[in-house]
């Protein structure tokens, strides 16, 4: 019996053994794993989050990992200590993934921390914002990735058939102010659902933001179903690409946009309708979808002869710059893409000016190829530099040690940012929260 009963033991404990021993090397792993991408982000700057990121508690952490597998971004959430804890956050980009994974509901997706507020337009659970009637979709709302502001603009509409009236005259049953993902997904699915609508597009071209991107940028999205057209199935496509889907799209569903026609006030009337002027003339509208972007008004540097037209706050189409002297001004992801971009054409001398000792919060890649760039002398860094003044053929700059110097200059790129447009949110009534890591 003795011996009967140590061989069911040493079976026992063999099996449980058999479990314990892959479970233990496999966080082993994923701890190892995140030790070495926190080395990383405190490298790239990745620690800080910019906008929306996750938060676990973990108080209901049970450690299954799935949070930290599911998501394709790399690293935003590791294991440490035995529980899921953000890594590099910086790198989130808002599908939602790991807080849809997590069995016990510890993740939840916030903006701002306590330390660096964010403003978010303030905006109900069907994109309604305190003003009835007046939605917001999109980069906007705080939802830059291609696929939830695809899904958003389609959400959006879903209610709105069901909640229209009668025609009154020459009235709209709505009125779309974008067309990049979030307004084109709007547009589209209004369309479905035979709403009379109008969409408008400041650009001379559809695509929104993307058009913005430098060339060749990889734009990531996921998978997405278009009303009238079909679907959409690659995960990570360049911006041309992304543009070019966004025009078929356009001609094959017949989808009509007034490009080249700016918003200029959407004015809420005691009717409970909206009143829409733009560039062109005005509007009247039951309902109105703000799918503008947060980089409504390019951040300026306020300095003298930024009005000179070799300013530019975007690069669209760099193979039309050779044998020039180039200034990039910025240290984000777009100034240095577009840094590298222009360096690639003929005859460019290409420098970038940066208010810092050394990028920070850019992508490892961008980083990377930034780095050898500089190395190999085919971009010039001017670090802890300020741009003060901008001549028609020269610029001039401080890095706090000396005064002003002049360099020749034939083209400036002002990459720092964009501000959100306040002002014509405000102008619409609509309420602005500055979010310290709330959802």
């Amino acid at each position: 019996m003795g011996s009967d009963a140590a061989l069911i033991w040493t079976i026992g404990l063999a099996s449980a053994m058999l479990v314990i021993i892959p479970f233990y090397l496999r966080q082993r792993k994923l701890e190892r794993r995140a030790e070495e991408a926190e080395i990383e982000a405190m490298r790239y700057g990745l620690h800080e989050p910019a906008s929306l990121h996750p938060v676990v508690d973990i108080g209901y952490c049970i450690n299954t990992g799935a949070c930290v597998s599911v998501c394709p971004e790399g690293d935003v959430l590791g294991i440490r200590g035995g529980q899921a804890q953000p890594i590099s956050p910086a790198r989130c980009i808002g599908h939602g993934l790991c807080e849809r994974a997590c069995p016990v509901e510890a993740i939840q997706l916030v903006f701002g921390t306590e330390k660096r507020g964010v403003d978010i337009p303030r905006i109900q659970a069907n994109f309604e914002t305190n003003v009835p009637g007046l939605y917001i979709v999109g980069e906007l709302g705080g939802m830059g990735l291609i696929r939830n502001a695809f899904e958003q603009g389609r959400q959006c509409i879903e209610g709105i058939p069901r909640a229209n009236g009668g025609q009154a005259g020459d009235m709209k049953d709505l009125l779309i102010v974008g067309s990049g993902p979030a307004g084109l997904s709007a547009s589209l699915h209004a369309a479905r659902h035979g709403l009379d609508f109008l969409t408008v597009e400041r650009e001379e071209q559809i695509g929104g933001t993307v058009r913005h991107y430098p060339r060749k940028k990889l734009v990531l999205t996921e998978a997405v179903k278009v009303p009238g057209y079909g679907r959409i199935g690659a995960r990570e496509i360049l911006k041309e690409e992304l543009v070019e889907i966004w025009e078929d799209i356009a001609a094959t569903t017949g989808l009509e946009v007034n490009t080249g026609e700016t918003v200029e006030s959407v004015t809420p009337d005691p009717d409970g309708a909206f009143s829409v002027v733009t560039s062109r003339g005005s509007y009247r509208a039951r309902r109105v979808i703000l799918a503008i972007g947060r980089r409504g008004v390019p951040r300026r540097l306020g300095i003298p002869g930024e009005q000179l037209p070799k300013v530019a706050y975007s690069l669209r189409e760099p193979e039309h710059f050779s044998d020039d002297q180039i200034l990039i001004v910025g240290g984000g992801d777009s100034a240095v893409e577009a840094a590298l971009t222009l360096a690639e054409q003929p005859g460019n001398d290409v420098k970038i000016s940066y208010r810092k000792d050394r990028f920070s919060r850019i992508k490892p890649r961008n980083l990377e190829r930034i780095e050898a760039g500089i190395s190999d002398g085919v971009v010039e860094a001017l670090w802890s530099t300020n741009l003060v003044t901008i001549e028609p053929d020269s610029v001039a700059y401080t890095n706090g040690s000396s005064g002003p110097q002049t360099i020749p200059n034939d083209q400036v790129f002002v990459f720092i940012g964009g501000e959100l447009p306040t002002k014509f949110l405000d102008s619409c009534g609509v309420t602005i929260d500055t979010k310290f890591g709330e959802p």
